[in-house]
């Protein structure tokens, strides 16, 4: 074809291929109808295959069920075996308790599941959690008071490691890593019905009591509980103007529904609380810092909702610039009549900017001096969240650290206790205790051990201490040996020559003139603390006596018998956090005491899950938003746990 025109090629080529297409239609068979069919039926029987695959892996999978619950308790958990190597447990919580404990008909149910592997985690095989910095168990251990007779530390009222561990417990059936067991966290979570100060000039008070040790045979405890002055209980005033930054964390690691979107609803719940002639400032930070809203009076809610709602995570994290911004604008806005404060959301995951935790806390100590303080509240999943970060920022803002796993604990940090996170009534607050070497052969401090202080900083008002809010409640528990019952193999040996010196003295305590014996005091309690606007020290002190015991304060009946019934819930706490860490301590083997545990018996025997729940139980007390009933179900909900994984009672 090369001889012809492009045209003429193009036609021929059209009409060749036409022709074959003829010839093709006259050739070809007409189809079987019923091959037609049979193809119908086979795809038909396919599609049936695999709708009764579908409904038999969500109906009939999970075939094995088992339910544990008891009545009127609100927390459950469901095991459910899906195959031979693979089982999902489930926690949930229902919306009331039920009235029969194997009964789910009529309740609406939430779940929030996990899927494990055979065999769950427990805080065997899960040794370090990686929120928490630390990676050793965070116990004290026993100290010989001929050896070491003063303890010194520093208040702590932070309650992160109990709102972390709950998470754990309820939402993914695991149970926590030994080094996210904080006891004064979990001790201070609750408040305490003690004494209240009546003058705000003397904002602390303290009681103390002593009773037999509920998990270990011989020893006591010795429980201390301070209470703060709150001026709305005592003269019943209107609570003092705020002027407030929120510093809102919007990076992308705040994307997730339990870190932005609850700090969201949070501030809502936060804002709702406050006085119309409050002022509120919000500050966003990301891969950049923006002042989001000026400072704005709460009487202008609507606009301040407006831009909390349309906030939105993206971005990397510039923490640091973020702080320089919110101080900026609390300096400059500054009211010496209000109460002005920086209010954190993030889960401290700062990688812009002052990244490292030494530089960020020095910025903040400095800023502190200011009259500007600084509070921190935490969000995010277990390995995103970072407990460290946040608390050396709030120890060193003079502020609290929380974490906010639900908008139930929002409501109890930013609501219901919104008056001792807002408003400091005493700071750097110092305790320190001396023994009677003559009563007490060794002791432990339950905690705090992120908080020890030397004992020479107990007088040093340049050493910062950690700050008590409006109605705070402080509870110090020392588990310790009386001289009597000190007939084992001790943790430390006695020393050759007597009592150690004292702190910058060369001449050993023995060739000084020996103290009055003070045979019936147990040990001395001295406090130290500053009020909000001073930076000069004051003193209080309290000998702990015979008359702090347990029987005698329960035959006197009103106040003393109300506070025995909260030492005993505290030391409750402080048995769960034991069982949670393994009871990693030294001395003698762990059993319980038949006095201060109901239905004992006289016996002895190891301290167990429902130890725990049978002595909180017994001394719930006062509790207008169940949260002491809350903990008796999370005890439950460990012991269900610990029984899957270790077969314990």
């Amino acid at each position: 074809l090369s001889h012809k025109s492009d045209e003429d090629c193009l036609q021929s080529t059209m009409k060749a291929t036409e022709s074959k297409m003829v010839a093709s239609l006259h050739t070809s068979k007409t189809p079987n109808p019923f091959r037609v069919v049979r193809a119908l039926l086979v795809i038909s029987a396919l599609l049936v295959v695999c709708y009764l695959s579908l409904l038999f892996e969500v109906v009939h999978r999970p075939h094995q069920v088992r339910f544990s619950a008891s009545p009127n308790d609100q927390v459950h958990s469901l095991a459910i075996k899906k195959s031979r190597k693979e089982s999902r447990k489930v926690e949930f919580m229902l919306s009331k308790p039920l009235s029969s404990a194997n009964s789910l008909i009529g309740h609406n149910v939430k779940f929030e599941a996990q899927l494990e592997q055979s065999e769950p985690l427990s805080n065997a095989n899960y040794l370090n959690d990686p929120s928490f910095e630390s990676k050793k168990v965070n116990q004290n251990t026993f100290k010989r008071t001929k050896e070491a007779p003063v303890s010194t530390f520093s208040a702590d009222v932070d309650t992160s490691s109990y709102s972390y561990i709950r998470r754990l417990l309820q939402s993914s059936f695991r149970m926590p890593a030994p080094n996210t067991v904080h006891t004064e966290e979990l001790i201070n979570y609750f408040d305490y019905d003690y004494p209240c100060p009546q003058d705000k000039s003397s904002p602390l008070e303290a009681s103390v009591m002593i009773s037999n040790s509920p998990w270990c045979a011989g020893r006591k405890i010795m429980s201390i509980g301070i209470k703060g002055y709150d001026h709305t209980k005592v003269m019943d005033r209107p609570r003092p103007k705020s002027n407030l930054v929120f510093l809102i964390d919007v990076s992308g690691s705040m994307a997730s529904p339990d870190c932005l979107p609850m700090a969201k609803e949070s501030l809502e719940l936060l804002l709702g609380g406050l006085q119309p002639d409050d002022h509120v400032s919000i500050i966003t930070y990301a891969s950049g810092t923006k002042i989001a809203l000026p400072p704005t009076p709460v009487s202008q809610k609507e606009t301040i909702l407006a831009v909390i709602k349309s906030l939105y995570a993206l971005g990397s994290t510039n923490g640091s610039g973020g702080l320089e911004l919110a101080y900026k604008v609390a300096g400059e806005n500054f009211d010496e009549t209000a109460v002005n404060r920086i209010m954190l959301f993030t889960d401290g995951d700062f990688n812009v900017g002052l990244t490292r935790g030494d530089a960020l806390t020095r910025y903040i100590s400095e800023k502190r001096s200011t009259g500007i303080f600084l509070s921190v509240f935490g969000f995010g999943p277990s390995g995103q969240y970072r407990d460290g970060t946040m608390k050396a920022l709030a120890n060193h803002g003079n502020g609290v650290a929380v974490y906010i796993d639900s908008i139930k604990e929002a409501q109890k940090a930013l609501v219901q206790e919104a008056q001792s996170t807002l408003y400091t009534i005493a700071k750097d607050v110092k305790f320190q205790v001396e023994f009677n070497p003559n009563r007490v052969a060794e002791y432990r401090l339950m905690g705090y051990k992120k908080r020890l202080l030397a004992r020479e900083d107990f007088h040093n008002d340049s050493v910062d201490a950690g700050d008590i809010g409006a109605g705070h409640t402080v509870t110090v528990l020392y588990e310790f040996t009386p001289v009597e019952e000190d007939l084992t193999v001790s943790a430390v040996d006695d020393l050759r020559y007597g009592m150690a010196p004292a702190v910058g003295n060369k001449k050993s305590q023995l060739t000084e003139k020996d103290p009055l014996p003070l045979d019936n005091e147990y040990a001395f309690l001295k406090m130290r603390y500053k009020l909000p606007t001073e930076e000069t020290s004051k003193l209080v002190t309290q000998p702990i006596t015979d008359t702090a015991n347990l029987e005698l304060l329960v035959r006197q009946g009103g106040r003393a018998a109300t506070i025995a019934q909260e030492f005993r819930f505290a030391a409750a706490v402080a048995g769960f956090s034991e069982l949670l860490k393994g009871n990693i301590h030294e001395g003698r083997q762990q059993s319980s005491v038949a006095s201060d545990l109901p239905d004992a018996g006289g016996k002895h025997h190891h301290w167990t899950w429902s130890d725990v729940v049978a002595l909180a139980e017994s001394n719930l007390g006062n509790d207008p938003y169940q949260y002491r009933r809350e903990f008796v179900n999370l005890v439950r909900a460990a012991k269900s746990i610990d029984r899957e994984v270790n077969n314990v009672r």
